[in-house]
């Protein structure tokens, strides 16, 4: 009988900018660095060179702005893709590490960094929905990208857990270790250039201590 092949796609983006639109949120993300929740429609507008009608416009109000900033970031992390009938564990494992890579490098950046720092002084001062706006669409939307790849993974016999969530929570640990909780809190003895010089060794070390927790060892190459 021929087999059917039913790949395993996730988009790159969960929304779609043009070029245009991408500079505008580069800006947003560049004076979100620079003045933390000193953002405003205003300032974006002057830094992009456009009118805050176009940006009204596009993103309805300052939160959509806020929003497709965070997705635009979160973007950075790519869609892994693979098809469910062809899939192999150097194919698997290839998709896992490139997404720790991506995840730890957009993690530890300063953008994200920032954003963070914003977002949890907004919660804790229920100040606004900046928190909601950054979790929804930053860490749960990256969840959400890899567990399809986690699961695609099971059905082929490469992998072995009950709860894709519980086999998500455990990679992100493995790859991002204290690494976020020590720059937000603005641990001196962290820099991002040490731990960006160390992202490569991290990855494998991650991925490795990932299969041997889950990797189904009679498929593992």
């Amino acid at each position: 009988m021929e087999t059917i092949a039913v790949p395993v796609t996730i988009k790159v983006n969960e929304e779609t900018f043009t070029p245009r639109q991408q500079a505008v949120l580069t800006a947003a993300l560049d004076l979100l660095v620079e003045n933390g929740d000193g953002l405003t429609m205003t300032a974006v507008a002057r830094r992009a060179s456009c009118s805050k009608e176009t940006l009204y416009k596009w993103f309805g109000d300052r939160d959509g702005l806020l929003t497709a900033t965070v997705q635009w970031q979160a973007a950075k992390v790519r869609m892994p893709v693979v098809d469910r009938s062809h899939l192999n564990a150097k194919a698997l494992r290839l998709s896992i590490e490139q997404f720790a890579r991506d995840l730890l490098t957009v993690i530890v950046g300063e953008v994200s960094v920032t954003l963070n720092r914003t977002a949890v002084t907004h919660a804790a001062q229920e100040k606004d929905s900046l928190g909601t706006i950054v979790l929804e669409n930053g860490p749960l939307a990256i969840r959400r990208r890899l567990k399809p790849i986690l699961e695609a993974g099971r059905d082929a016999r490469l992998l072995r857990f009950d709860s894709s969530e519980d086999a998500y929570r455990t990679f992100f640990g493995l790859v991002v270790r204290d690494v976020q909780i020590r720059l937000l809190l603005g641990d001196k003895s962290l820099t991002q250039s040490n731990v960006e010089a160390n992202i490569e060794a991290d990855v494998k070390a991650a991925t490795d201590q990932f299969f041997a927790l889950y990797g189904a060892k009679a498929n593992n190459p």
